[in-house]
């Protein structure tokens, strides 16, 4: 047993749960900080005045949250304070009845001490912070909370040398040198709550260039990393000022400061933060090349610039009023990332893509024990709640809302939003009254998507008769932890229907399903039709139809809906593989060969949606179409329905696989070649292993883009062949030095499909390059490897012992980063009954663990209850 655990330990006196029925406006406001900050990775002063003001009538003291912090002074109106320590909590006791006061307060803190990556901490040389959702307070005291709004200025001070540069949010007004030391004063004029404000403090060259907004205003704008990676930043910078342009002519926002900074740092708990004015990014968010970044990197590194950046008036000059609003903010501005993602590139790939996302990782926790509403009622700590249901489902919820007002009505109601609560902290409820002001709409009954945690079911079945054609629709919201009972959902579901002889559209509608059972009628059928429902996912919902493979097999052959032809291909393939695991028989594959076949021969095709098409669902997309997953069930049929393809479809493969596109070329059409390429070569690898290995080494040792040179090791990864070896011992000789190439590195050979794996996983987290300390290592290994479902599902269960361990060695250094990583286990009641006690007793190991943090608590107490 591990030296930290004890069996008996009750739960702590911390894991206290907060309530959103419990929210009260603070007693008082913070209207200016002002921060003297003396910089230095062992210890650094920081000395904070905070203008306090009293809201309303009462004489309560002034509440400081605090985390790990002991005051060395405090201070009203220049002279000792009385005060106590309540646990973390400063509390002060402000004499008098006056309306403001000036509250002083001075702490020590140890950058390079802070392993959780939360406040001020050292990364790699650099002295950079991170403060969503509660770190402000492990910098210096404060309410530290989303309502609490007020404007910044700092002044920061360091060694000269070693943090030749000193960044801080809003614009820098004063310079100086003293000494070894230099200093510099930042001011931000617009109100903001401390969760983003930023420091960085470190050795760094800045990418530089410049944007006209569109009342003609230049803004510097620099790209702060180390100088050895300045190439790499050009990709970043023009997705920036892509993202600028973007937001002014589809939102008519308009940037307001002088200045925007974006740092990037190695070590970071997220992807990247949207401070004001001062982004900090996770480095692999930033740099790329043409030999270091695949295809996708480029499009993640232009959707998360976008994403924060956007933030800037989604989520900084209107802000969320508690941490129960989070989806306000990061709903909001995924959508207007996936938006901006779309006119970049491919609109239908982008669906697809963001679809994918849904159903691989937010459906599951919508149908498991962390279920919980896009607007959550009650957590323990809320960095949890940093969820695919808050982030991607709250997408869906902005989408439904798009969809029912129509472009033109929601870009008003986006208007009004942001005029109305410009410099306030608002609410998800907020949001939707401008939807309805504006959309001239009511949206009581939509609010559920709010509220009412699960995905819902739709049934639909499709009679025709005299020139009418009926559709009959069902809804079932199933029950979740804490909701046993819910209420019909309103569901925007755009339906078509297809003419079976000539494929052409004969209908096109927006049907609103709001009751738990309604038909619909369409006038003017004539001729048979095939129903084609939820085109473009018009709602996060699961849909069953009475359509046969052959209806489906000619949506996929003729369907107008680009994205809705793709998702009939892929429910074919579903069906197909779901029929051969439920009757334990072999995988009929004629129909999904001549679909995909049809789909290859398509030239009115572009090539990135037929990449996207042909590709095999995944096991993880599989497994949640069975009541129990077996995943052993799940990977033999899988790998069969390859092993069909690749052998019937050979020619048009290699044809594919030998095609390509050079690296420079970012174009759609030379993306989805690279991709169709990589493709093809898992569907050869599969119809013969010696074949599909030799073709990868060929293809890695040929390639001239980092997206063939992985899409190489992808396969290779899965082959017990002697050219898997060779392939990573030369990535690994190649970019060892690279620490994102590492991280590839570890994470392609965790994510192999070989019984080897699992050894090779213990093995790997022995290495001399991995580390606990980097979350971009971490997740990696172990991230990657807990979704690699069939060999982290071993039946033995020592995929589960091993993320078990992991989890309670990560928890002693970043919990949040820990806490991250118990979902995957959390599934037990998902699997075969011999499986899911492993999982079981795994989960309880860790519960068992002395001295857990509560991030890890609530998610393992969650999954067991």
């Amino acid at each position: 047993m591990d030296a930290r655990m004890n069996p008996e330990a009750p739960p702590s006196p911390d894991h206290v749960t907060i309530y959103a029925k419990d929210y009260r406006e603070p007693d008082w406001w913070v209207p200016h900080v002002s921060l003297d900050v003396d910089l230095d990775p062992e210890t650094t002063r920081v000395i904070a005045t905070l203008k306090v003001t009293r809201n309303g009538s009462h004489d309560r003291p002034l509440v400081l949250a605090g985390d790990g912090l002991k005051p060395l002074t405090v201070e009203v109106e220049g002279h000792d304070a009385q005060w106590t320590l309540e646990g973390d909590d400063l509390i002060i006791e402000l004499p008098g009845d006056s309306h403001s006061y000036s509250v002083t307060t001075s702490v020590d803190i140890h950058p390079d001490e802070n392993s959780q990556l939360m406040g001020l901490y050292a990364s790699g040389g650099l002295l950079c912070t991170q403060c969503e959702s509660e770190g402000f307070r492990r910098i210096t005291f404060h309410p530290d909370r989303p309502d609490v709004l007020g404007t910044y200025d700092v002044r920061m001070r360091a060694d000269k040398k070693a943090f030749p540069i000193l960044l801080a949010n809003g614009n820098k007004v004063d310079a100086g040198e003293d000494g070894d030391k230099h200093w510099a004063r930042w001011e931000d004029p617009f109100p903001k709550p401390s969760y983003l404000f930023a420091m960085v403090a470190g050795d760094l060259a800045a990418n530089s260039d410049s944007f006209t907004t569109m009342s003609g205003r230049m803004v510097e704008l620099n790209i702060w990393v180390r100088e050895a990676d300045l190439p790499r930043t050009t990709h970043a910078m023009e997705a920036l000022k892509a993202s600028m342009k973007w937001d002014e002519d589809v939102y008519g926002r308009e940037y307001d400061l002088d200045l925007f900074n974006i740092v990037a740092v190695s070590d970071f708990n997220f992807g990247a933060m949207e401070n004001k004015g001062l982004n900090i990014f996770n480095s692999r968010f930033i740099l790329a090349d043409e030999d270091t970044a695949t295809d996708r990197d480029y499009d993640n590194i232009a959707g998360v610039v976008a994403h924060e950046y956007f933030h800037n008036w989604s989520g900084n000059r209107v802000t969320c009023r508690d941490w129960f609003q989070l989806s306000l903010k990061e709903g909001f501005t995924v959508f207007r990332d996936q938006s901006f993602s779309a006119d970049m590139g491919s609109a239908p790939v982008q669906r697809l893509d963001d679809v994918n996302t849904l159903r691989t990782v937010q459906f599951p926790e919508d149908n498991g024990p962390l279920a919980h509403p896009v607007r959550p009622d009650s957590y323990i700590e809320i960095t949890n709640f940093y969820t695919a249901t808050v982030y991607n489902k709250g997408a869906e919820l902005i989408r439904m809302m798009r969809t029912i007002l129509g472009a033109e009505k929601f870009r008003a109601a986006t208007d009004l939003y942001f005029e109305r609560h410009d410099g306030e902290a608002a609410t998800c409820e907020d949001f939707v009254r401008c939807m309805e002001e504006a959309g001239g709409v009511d949206l009581t009954q939509f609010r559920l998507w709010y509220s009412q945690a699960g995905t819902p079911r739709v049934s639909a079945s499709l009679a025709q008769q005299g020139g009418k054609a009926t559709l009959k629709l069902t809804q079932t919201v199933p029950p979740t932890p804490g909701q046993p009972d819910k209420q019909p959902m309103a569901i925007p579901l755009k339906v078509g229907l297809v003419s079976r002889q000539s494929g052409e559209e004969l209908a096109d509608r927006l049907v609103m399903l709001t009751r738990a059972e309604q038909e619909v009628t369409f006038e003017g059928i004539e001729e048979p039709v095939l129903l084609s429902i939820n085109r473009d996912f018009s709602a996060p919902v699961i849909v069953e139809t009475d359509i046969s493979d052959g209806g489906l097999a000619q949506l996929a052959a003729s369907e107008p809906n680009a994205f809705a032809r793709a998702e009939a291909l892929e429910e074919l393939m579903l069906r197909t593989l779901e029929r051969a695991i439920k009757n334990n028989a072999d995988v009929e594959a004629g129909a999904v060969v001549d679909a995909i076949r049809g789909t290859l021969e398509d030239d009115a095709l572009d090539t990135a949606l037929k990449a996207e098409a042909i590709q095999l669902p995944s096991e993880k997309i599989i497994g949640e179409r069975l009541e129990t997953i077996d995943p052993d069930s799940v990977h033999a049929a899988r790998r069969q329905l390859g092993h069909a393809i690749g052998t019937s479809l050979a020619d048009m493969m290699r044809a594919a696989q030998a095609d390509g596109a050079p690296g420079t070329d970012r174009s759609v059409e030379a993306k989805g070649k690279r991709k169709l390429k990589g493709i093809a070569l898992g569907y050869l690898a599969a119809a013969d292993a010696e074949e599909g290995a030799a073709l990868a080494k060929e293809q890695y040792d040929a390639a001239g883009n980092m997206t063939d040179r992985q899409s190489a090791l992808i396969v290779l990864a899965g082959l017990e062949a002697p050219q898997r070896s060779a392939a990573f011992d030369a990535f690994y000789a190649r970019y060892k030095d690279d620490s994102l190439m590492l991280d590839k590195w570890f994470a392609l050979q965790a994510m192999g499909q070989r019984e080897a794996v699992l050894d090779e996983v213990e093995a790997l987290g022995k290495h001399p390059d991995f580390t606990f300390k980097n979350p971009n290592r971490l997740r990696a290994l172990i991230v990657n490897f807990a979704s690699n479902q069939w060999v982290f599902h071993h039946a033995s269960g020592r995929g589960y012992d091993l993320l078990a361990r992991m989890i309670i060695e990560a928890d002693a250094l970043n919990p949040q980063v820990a806490a991250r990583m118990v979902p995957p286990l959390g599934r037990w009641r998902r699997f075969e009954e011999g499986r899911a006690a492993k999982m079981r007793a795994a989960l309880e190991s860790i519960l068992a663990t002395d001295g857990l943090s509560k991030d890890v608590f609530e998610q393992v107490s969650k999954s067991l209850a």
